[in-house]
């Protein structure tokens, strides 16, 4: 998909929550173009968007001078990091009763999306929202009940549909809530926390700052004019170079309800008086700053709004009116620096603040571009009241309210529950079959017949049903994950993709790249599969000279290199390029797409009925990443004896991958672990070393001791 870079508003407007009146923009000029489609198909006959004052991020869009509705982009509210570890950017369009009219994915970096799946099917997934209201509970798959919708999924892209689910519902209830259509979001969220008033110590001003009970905003002239950067203000007031370093204001705010806190600033009688003044439901906080920037700002006046600060708690944004506000006359605390500017503000009982719930001062700093037009920043100050000072009731809630106020990877471990059971159970059985390997592949039969039902396993469950195919793009995603800033949640939200790399990083480091390609690869088990039928009917079958073989393996470390390479400089065309992977097309999309990648995908396994696994071995790039590593791995599990290649050559002529030299070894970065040459090497009927050895029991005496002794025939 086009990313579209364009945003409704300034990263201002974003993080603004009051604004003065802004001028309402015709819509065949508003910007970008994608959400000025989105609009008009929601309502044709809107004329005119105006950024609603108070929050510059909603846009009430008008016809004539009716309101219809409110637009917004997702990313202003909610930024859910979706498969690729970036969110998406969603534009919402709610009417004027709280419910859904259009919305649709306007930016987005999932790899399934980008080349696989087309962009009508995301649509048809979204326009499933149209007529919902914003406060109702939406689920991807399952049942419609009395207290939830289900809307139905986009299969092979289970956890994109997930995270813009969440994305489009948990966004318009915040924005509705704001709006006054729907309830606020803090009717369901934790039991306000109960400040402890009985307890008083005496801190100095260092403490109190120290142990965060008063926090610090220092913002200096070069802070304010690099954020003007890009907008109709830069160059506006600008500082000179010498002076960018001197503070524009140096901001300090504090909780006052608690003893420890407000005695020690006010003193005993500021703070007495304080308490009295406040009803129940009410908090008090004090704002101190020294500079030459106002907060309170020159142009406020009685029974007006001082309009360069706000407190932001849950979403919701507010701003204090005079009556709120109190001067500070001195404050007390010891060490304290001198302030030019100090107040009490008061925070009302409709605001439903929470004292033990993190908090936001943003200090609001605007630029006049002209005379009736400015441009602003705002810089936030978050405060987290101590755990100390204050005591939180427990919560009863039912399970699903609890799970939906957790994170987005944790709500996907829990829907995926049975997937990552039976993951993990077939996980086990692979490793008791790895380590109990020397025991199993004296009963080749036996074994022959796990080793099937093991890949059918893995091409069903792992690849068909829970779209576990690993990828060089989660390789390419981590790498970069590295370089840009890792985050956990970038991985964890896909819970069987998380576990098989969990598991093939331990692999790896026991017995090499081959048991993921040999055993966990959903593509590899189809071709595995398809090759082994093919021998039942008596498909001829070919194989490649070994110098050819030993030529040719390169391509896919060349194919890595290359993927890499591009990848630094932009992941999307990398993740592009790594189509060369038929996975996503028989794995992830089971052969639902485009005949050209379908037709690549079965030539691919054409070929591998006459040759095995022929791009595992030659073209794969995530088999030549987990090739890398191989060689850290700490023991050698598969067995060889001092004839294996001189003169014995059985095993390396059965070996399917050609992954044993001519010289006998084992090249543990070419090899599949499928345990033939095992098989062969405890078997005393098919093992020329061991037939040689049982046949001089039978005469009884010992086993020829030299090798040049042993009748070996050359397989050819």
């Amino acid at each position: 998909m086009k990313t579209v870079i364009c945003c409704f508003v300034t990263l201002t407007g974003v993080l603004a929550g009051y604004a003065p009146s802004a001028s309402a923009v015709p819509l065949n000029e508003f910007e970008p173009v994608a959400a000025r489609q989105v609009i008009q198909k929601a309502f044709p006959s809107v004329n005119e968007v105006v950024p609603r004052e108070g929050n510059r991020a909603i846009q009430e869009i008008y016809a004539g001078e009716e309101l219809q509705g409110y637009a917004y982009q997702s990313l202003d509210f909610v930024q859910t990091p979706a498969y690729s570890g970036k969110p998406l950017n969603i534009v919402v369009i709610l009417d004027t009763d709280g419910k859904i009219v259009n919305t649709r994915v306007i930016e987005h970096h999932e790899p399934i999306l980008l080349v696989g799946i087309p962009e009508s099917k995301l649509h048809e997934f979204t326009d499933q929202y149209v007529g919902l209201a914003a406060d109702q509970r939406v689920t991807v798959g399952g049942t419609s009940s009395e207290h939830k919708i289900s809307v139905d999924g986009l299969s092979g892209a289970t956890v994109t549909v997930m995270v813009v689910n969440e994305v489009i519902m948990k966004s318009a209830h915040r924005v509705g809530a704001e709006l006054g259509l729907v309830e606020s979001l803090s009717d369901a969220r934790l039991p306000a926390a109960k400040i402890q008033t009985t307890r008083f110590q005496d801190k100095s001003w260092q403490t109190l700052l120290g142990e965060g009970s008063v926090r610090r905003l220092k913002l200096t002239r070069g802070q304010a004019d690099d954020a003007f950067k890009g907008t109709d203000a830069e160059g506006i007031d600008t500082t000179p170079r010498k002076q960018r370093g001197k503070p524009l204001i140096d901001l300090y705010t504090a909780y006052l309800d608690v003893p420890t806190i407000g005695r020690n600033l006010l003193g005993e009688s500021q703070f007495q008086w304080l308490t009295s003044e406040l009803k129940e439901g009410e908090h008090a906080i004090a704002v101190m700053a020294h500079g030459e920037y106002s907060f309170k700002g020159s142009g406020y006046v009685r029974g007006g709004i001082f309009d360069r600060i706000q407190i932001r708690q849950f979403g919701d944004t507010f701003n204090f009116r005079d009556l709120d506000f109190y001067r500070l006359s001195d404050v007390y605390a010891e060490g304290m620096p001198e302030f030019s500017e100090m107040a009490i503000f008061i925070i009302r009982q409709q605001y439903n603040f929470d004292p033990g719930t993190e908090w936001t001062l943003e200090l609001t700093v605007k630029r006049q571009t002209g005379p009736l037009d400015s441009e602003f920043q705002v810089f936030p100050l978050t405060y987290q009241l101590p755990d100390q000072y204050y005591t939180r009731p427990e919560p009863v809630l039912s399970e699903e309210d609890m799970l939906a106020d957790q994170p987005m990877w944790v709500q996907m471990w829990y829907q995926r529950e049975f997937q990552i059971v039976v993951l993990g159970i077939g996980i086990g059985v692979l490793l008791f079959i790895l380590f109990f390997q020397d025991w199993l592949v004296k009963k080749p039969k036996m074994m022959r017949w796990i080793r099937h039902a093991f890949l059918t396993y893995t091409l069903f469950f792992i690849g068909w049903y829970a779209l576990g195919q690993l990828s060089i793009v989660n390789v390419l995603t981590f790498v970069n994950s590295l370089i840009s800033g890792f985050s956990w949640e970038t991985f964890l939200i896909d819970p069987v993709i998380f576990m098989l790399w969990a598991v093939v990083a331990g692999i790896i480091l026991l017995w090499g790249r081959a048991v993921y390609c040999g055993w966990l690869c959903p593509f590899g088990a189809l071709q595995e599969l398809l090759n082994e039928i093919a021998r039942k009917l008596k498909v001829p079958q070919y194989t490649v000279p070994f110098v050819v073989h030993e030529r040719l393996w390169a391509i896919k470390y060349i194919i890595l290199l290359v993927l890499f390479g591009v990848s630094l400089d932009s992941l999307a065309t990398a993740e592009r390029l790594a189509e060369l992977e038929p996975f996503k097309t028989a794995i992830t999309l089971k052969f639902d797409r485009s005949w050209p990648f379908v037709t690549y995908a079965v030539l691919l396994l054409v070929v591998n009925l006459f040759t095995r696994k022929v791009f595992c071995r030659y073209l794969c790039p995530l088999g030549a990443a987990l090739a890398l590593p191989t060689k850290l791995r700490v023991f050698d599990w598969l067995k060889r004896r001092k004839e294996c290649g001189n003169p014995c050559r059985l095993c390396d002529h059965e070996c399917e991958v050609q992954a044993i030299h001519p010289d006998g070894h084992i090249n543990y970065m070419e090899c599949h672990y499928c345990l033939d040459c095992q098989m062969t090497y405890f078997d005393d009927h098919k093992c020329p070393p061991l037939i040689v050895k049982r046949r001089g029991k039978r005469r009884g005496h010992n086993a020829p001791g030299h090798p040049e002794e042993i009748p070996v025939v050359q397989v050819t």
